[in-house]
C-alpha cells in the first residue's frame, strides 16, 4: 500500500504566510524607526536572513513530512513558492505603508536618496539624472513586479544551497 506524499504547495503556503507575515512585522518595525525609506544593505542582509530560516524551515517540515525524503525540484518547489507566497503579502503591505499609512514615503525616499548621492561626491547633474531615473521606477504597478520578479529570484538562489544539502531520495540509501 503506497502512502500519499505530502504536497510541496501546502508547506510553500504555510511558511510563505509566515515569511509575510514576518516581514510585515519588520517592515513595521522600520518604520516605527522611521527607516522605512531608507534600505541599505543591512535591512537587506536581515530580509535575506528571514528568507533564508523560512525556506529551510519549510525544506525540513517538508522533508519530516516525507520520512526523511524531498528531491531537488521539491526543494526548489518549495522555496520558491514560501519566497513568492512571502513577497505578495510583503509587496502588498508596503503599497499600504507607501498609500494609506505613510504617503510621504517616497518623498522621503527620493529625498534620502539625493542626500546620499550629494555626500557620495556626484554633481548636480548626474544626481538629476539618477533622480529621474529613480522616479521612472516610483509607479505603484512597476514597484509591484520588481518586488514580486525580486523574491522569485532571490528566493530561488536562496534556495539552491538548502536545497543541495537537504536533498535525499530512495535511491541514496
Amino acid at each position: 500500500m503506497e502512502q500519499n506524499q505530502p504536497k510541496t504547495g501546502k508547506f510553500a503556503l504555510n511558511f510563505g504566510v509566515f515569511l509575510g507575515v514576518v516581514s510585515v512585522v519588520f517592515s513595521l518595525m522600520l518604520f516605527s524607526l522611521d527607516m522605512h525609506y531608507q534600505g541599505g544593505i543591512a535591512v537587506m542582509l536581515v530580509s535575506i536572513v528571514i528568507t533564508l530560516v523560512f525556506i529551510v524551515l519549510g525544506m525540513l517540515n517538508f522533508k519530516k513530512a516525507n520520512n526523511g525524503f524531498m528531491s531537488f525540484g521539491q526543494a526548489l518547489k518549495i522555496g520558491v513558492g514560501i519566497g513568492l507566497i512571502g513577497a505578495v503579502i510583503s509587496v502588498l503591505f508596503n503599497q499600504v505603508l507607501i498609500n494609506f499609512i505613510d504617503p510621504e514615503t517616497m518623498t522621503k525616499a527620493m529625498e534620502y536618496q539625493r542626500q546620499q548621492l550629494e555626500v557620495a561626491g556626484l554633481t548636480s547633474d548626474q544626481i538629476d539624472a539618477q533622480m529621474g531615473m529613480a522616479e521612472k521606477f516610483s509607479s505603484p504597478l512597476i514597484q509591484i513586479g520588481i518586488g514580486l520578479v525580486g523574491s522569485i529570484i532571490l528566493s530561488f538562489l536562496v534556495s539552491l544551497v538548502p536545497a543541495l544539502i537537504l536533498k535525499k531520495s530512495a535511491q541514496d540509501n
